[in-house]
């Protein structure tokens, strides 16, 4: 199980990581301070050379672009991706290759896949994910978008927000209330280009932290979709959408680990060479048994997130367990950076540090892709612990 996946070294992947490190640290890393200020960075050109690469697509199909391997090869990837000195990007390439694109791989028609997957996979095209809303965030069987047929379309109105890389995306995977049944029966997944007419990109939103990832607020005004770019069947949206997260979990908590680990190492060498008290800030107790804590936790989280992608590629349902790793990714990463932060002292507190920049985007994980508290009323769920209605 997950002995197995851990250790599994498949030559031509590790070539292909390291190729991977190679790419973050020359074209990435170098222009992160930049992106970061300017609050966007340029999706088109990075997805080309990753999807050039191979990474936007690693357990795709071989006949869409993709490298055919099981979901653990995307874990690995995610893992790499946290090597990026920011978490707007990673969180960005993370919808394109994860979020945005696996109900549409699983369930879309093959004109559907060759006009929408394929292009997505080599790069040449950027998604994103249409779920949120104003009024439904972790909520999604709340959402208020519809999208009604009119002979061979669908007429869509409504909106979406938190739209990550929302301003530069080509297209949108696209929740919707295509009929007035049932919240979870009611709702169906569409690929919508955001070239239509009617398609509106209200602003792009400020936020705390992910500073250089583009997140849209965009309305939709009597837009019309061809029907064939439903995916899968209609009416089975909000299922497809729920396995669609748990990869999305999954890939999160996978980034995070490697973010913290490196959180970690750069808080050591600072606190070595940092003096308190005529010795390093480390040589403290208070300071190193600390570290020595946060590193036990980021191996706890890594040991459950091993073991739920050991069950995954093997068929079975992993709500629970990917549900628990992204409530302990999002909780662990706001402990571990305000901890780490402590250390640095005045240091941490500026901007322009990779440990301040950490805990502002961080903050994110224990809200987006379905709050805390929504992972958890999952485990309840399947606890059996929940109060009947």
């Amino acid at each position: 199980g997950a002995a197995d996946f851990s250790s599994r070294s498949n030559f031509s992947i590790n070539i292909k990581i390291s190729h991977k490190h190679l790419l973050i640290e020359q074209e990435i890393n170098p222009h992160v301070d930049q992106w970061e200020a300017e609050g966007i960075f340029p999706a088109h050109k990075i997805f080309k050379l990753l999807g050039n690469a191979g990474f936007l697509g690693v357990n795709k199909p071989v006949e869409y672009g993709g490298l055919g391997l099981d979901f653990s090869y995307s874990v690995a990837v995610a893992e790499e991706l946290g090597n990026i000195r920011c978490g707007g990007i990673p969180m960005a390439i993370g919808v394109q290759s994860d979020m945005a694109t696996p109900a549409l791989a699983r369930f879309g028609s093959d004109e559907l896949k060759k006009e929408f997957l394929l292009p997505t996979i080599m790069g040449d095209k950027v998604a994103c994910l249409g779920v949120s809303e104003v009024g439904a965030g972790s909520d999604v069987s709340s959402i208020k978008t519809k999208a009604v047929k009119k002979g061979d379309e669908y007429v869509i109105s409504g909106g979406k927000m938190w739209t990550t890389n929302g301003t530069q995306a080509d297209w949108m995977c696209l929740l919707a209330n295509t009929s007035d049944g049932p919240p979870h029966r009611n709702k169906s997944l569409i690929c919508l280009p955001m070239n239509l007419p009617g398609v509106k990109v209200a602003r792009k939103i400020t936020k705390l932290g992910m500073w250089s990832s583009d997140t849209a607020e965009v309305f939709f005004d009597d837009v019309r979709v061809p029907c064939r770019n439903l995916i899968g069947q209609e009416g089975m949206g909000f299922t497809y959408q729920m396995l669609q997260f748990q990869e999305e979990r999954l890939w999160a908590a996978a980034n995070v680990v490697t973010t913290m680990d490196n959180i970690i190492q750069e808080t050591i060498q600072y606190t070595q060479q940092r003096k308190i008290f005529n010795q390093p800030v480390l040589y403290h107790q208070a300071v190193h048994f600390r570290l020595a804590e946060l590193q036990t936790e980021v191996e706890c989280l890594r040991s459950l997130l091993y073991n739920a992608i050991a069950l995954y590629i093997k068929g079975n349902d992993v709500t629970k367990l990917a549900s628990m790793a992204k409530l302990k990714a999002g909780r662990l990463a706001r402990e571990l950076s305000d901890s780490c932060l402590q250390y640095w002292g005045g240091m941490g507190f500026t901007s322009d540090v990779a440990v301040s920049r950490f805990y502002r985007d961080s903050r994110l994980i224990s809200i987006g892709g379905g709050a805390d508290e929504v992972m958890l009323g999952i485990i309840c769920k399947y606890m059996d612990t929940l109060p009947k209605k």
